[in-house]
C-alpha cells in the first residue's frame, strides 16, 4: 500500500475512533433538554397562527417562558407553525448542523492549507470536537438559533467584507432584527470605520423590522413597548447558566445585584474590546474582529446562557491558527496550544454546574464563573494576526516547512505579532489576505 493510501486509511480510522469517543462522551455528559426553547417557539407560533392569540401573551404551560424575540424573528419562524412537531425538530437540527459545518470550514480551511493537513480530515476532526462543545450541544438540545445568527454575521465579516462586496452588512442587520444582541457587530463596524457596511447593516435591520411592523402591527407594538422590557420572561440573572458579567455580579448578591458594578465592568470591557478590535481592523484581520466581538457580546449581554457561548468558537479556532503559524517547538506555539486545549476542555466539562445550587465562597466565585473567565481571557489574549506579503511582491523566498511563517506559491502567511516586520521589507507589505 502506498504511503499516501496508508496515511488516508489511518486518518479515516482516527476520525471514526474520535467520533466513537465523542458519541460515548455525549451519552454521559449531554443533557437532554427535549428541545425546550424550540417548544416555546413552536407553541407561541401555533397560539398566534391557529388559536388567534397574541404571540407575546403566550407562556409555555407550567413555566414563565414565552417568545422573547422581535416580530421579524416571528416572521422568519412562521413556517414552523405549519409543520408537524417532528419536522420542526428535524429542520432545527439540520439547519444548525449545516451552518456550523460551513462556519468551521471558513475558519479552519486556511489553517489546514497552511499546515499541509488533509482538508477533509481537519474538518472532520473539528466537527467531532464541535459536537462535544457544551454550548454547541446545548444549542442543539434546546433547539436554539445561535448558530444561524453566528453564520449570518460570519458571512459578512469573513466572506463579504474582506472582498468589498456591497452587500456586506446585510447579514449583521438581519441577525440583529432576529435577536437584538448581534447589534454589537454594528458597533464593531462603526468603531473600525467600515462605514458602508455599518450603514448597510443598519438599513437592513430597519427595513426588515419595519416590514414585520407593517405585517404584524399589534405584535410589534406589544414587543417594543412591553415584552422587550419584561425581564421575568428570560430567567433569573443569578442562575449559574448566565455566564455574563451581569451574572457574575448577580451571583455576588442575588437579592440586590449592583447595577453600578455591572456598568463599570461593562465600560472597562468595552474599552479593551474597542482597542483590540481597531488594532485587528488596522491589519485587515476580520476573523479576529469577529472573535473579539463574539466574546464581548457574551460578556456584556445581561443574559448569556451557556448555549450562547457558541460565539466563542471563532476565537478557539483562531487560537489554533495562531499556534500553527508560530515556530515549531517554540514557547509561543506551546502556550497558544495550551490555552486552546484548556479553554476547550473547560467548555466541554459542564464545570460551572458543580456550583448550580451554591455559588457562595471563593470557590463558588471562581468556579461558577469559569466560562466568563474564559471569555475575558480570549478578549484580552487572543493574538491579532498580521499577514505577510505574497511572495511575488518581493524577492523570491525559499519555501518553509508546512505551517511555518513562510510558504511557497504566494500564499500569505501569519507573522507573529511580537516579531514585527523586518525594516527592509516594510514597504512591500501588501493588502491583507481575507480569510477564505
Amino acid at each position: 500500500m502506498a504511503q499516501g493510501a496508508r496515511r488516508t486509511a489511518a486518518q479515516v480510522v482516527g476520525v471514526v475512533a474520535l467520533a466513537a469517543v465523542v458519541a460515548a462522551f455525549l451519552s454521559v455528559a449531554a443533557v437532554r433538554h427535549g428541545f425546550f426553547d424550540l417548544k416555546v417557539y413552536y407553541g407561541a407560533l401555533t397560539f398566534w397562527v391557529h388559536d388567534h392569540g397574541e404571540i407575546y401573551d403566550y407562556l409555555k404551560p407550567g413555566t414563565q417562558y414565552g417568545f422573547t424575540y422581535p416580530p421579524f424573528a416571528a416572521l422568519v419562524m412562521l413556517p414552523m407553525a405549519y409543520l408537524p412537531w417532528l419536522a420542526a425538530i428535524t429542520v432545527s437540527v439540520a439547519a444548525s448542523v449545516v451552518v456550523s459545518a460551513v462556519l468551521v470550514w471558513w475558519l479552519l480551511d486556511p489553517v489546514s492549507r497552511r499546515a499541509g493537513w488533509a482538508r477533509w480530515f481537519a474538518l472532520a476532526v473539528a466537527l467531532c470536537l464541535a459536537a462535544a462543545f457544551e454550548p454547541m450541544r446545548e444549542t442543539i438540545n434546546f433547539g436554539q438559533v445561535n448558530m444561524l445568527l453566528l453564520f449570518l454575521v460570519a458571512l459578512d465579516l469573513l466572506r463579504l467584507l474582506p472582498t468589498g462586496n456591497r452587500w456586506a452588512g446585510v447579514g449583521i442587520g438581519v441577525a440583529t432584527a432576529i435577536k437584538l444582541t448581534p447589534g454589537v457587530f454594528i458597533v464593531y463596524l462603526l468603531i473600525t470605520r467600515r462605514w458602508r457596511a455599518a450603514f448597510t447593516s443598519m438599513a437592513a435591520a430597519a427595513v426588515v423590522t419595519l416590514l414585520a411592523g407593517a405585517l404584524f402591527p399589534d405584535a410589534s407594538r406589544e414587543f417594543w413597548t412591553s415584552a422587550l422590557w419584561n425581564t421575568n420572561r428570560v430567567g433569573e440573572l443569578a442562575f449559574v447558566s448566565n455566564q455574563s458579567l451581569r451574572g457574575v455580579v448577580a451571583r455576588l448578591n442575588p437579592e440586590h445585584p449592583s447595577t453600578l458594578a455591572w456598568l463599570v465592568l461593562v465600560l472597562a470591557t468595552l474599552a479593551v474590546w474597542a482597542w483590540r478590535s481597531r488594532a485587528a481592523a488596522a491589519v485587515g484581520d476580520s476573523a479576529t474582529g469577529l472573535a473579539l466581538t463574539g466574546a464581548l457580546m457574551c460578556l456584556v449581554s445581561p443574559v448569556t446562557w451557556v448555549h450562547h457561548l457558541v460565539w466563542l468558537i471563532p476565537a478557539l479556532i483562531l487560537l489554533v491558527d495562531n499556534a500553527v503559524a508560530a515556530p515549531a517547538g517554540g514557547l509561543r506555539r506551546r502556550a497558544l496550544l495550551a490555552f486552546a486545549v484548556v479553554a476547550y476542555g473547560l467548555l466541554i466539562s459542564r464545570i460551572v454546574w458543580a456550583w448550580e445550587k451554591d455559588f457562595t465562597g471563593v470557590d463558588g466565585f471562581l468556579g461558577s464563573n469559569t466560562y466568563v473567565w474564559i471569555s475575558l481571557a480570549l478578549l484580552v489574549l487572543l493574538p491579532i494576526r498580521r499577514w505577510a506579503a505574497p511572495a511575488t511582491a518581493g524577492p523570491t523566498r525559499r519555501p518553509g516547512p508546512p505551517g511555518s511563517a513562510v510558504e511557497p506559491a504566494g500564499v500569505p502567511q501569519l507573522v507573529e505579532p511580537d516579531r514585527g516586520t523586518p525594516a527592509g521589507e516594510r514597504h512591500r507589505v501588501g493588502r491583507p489576505l481575507a480569510v477564505r
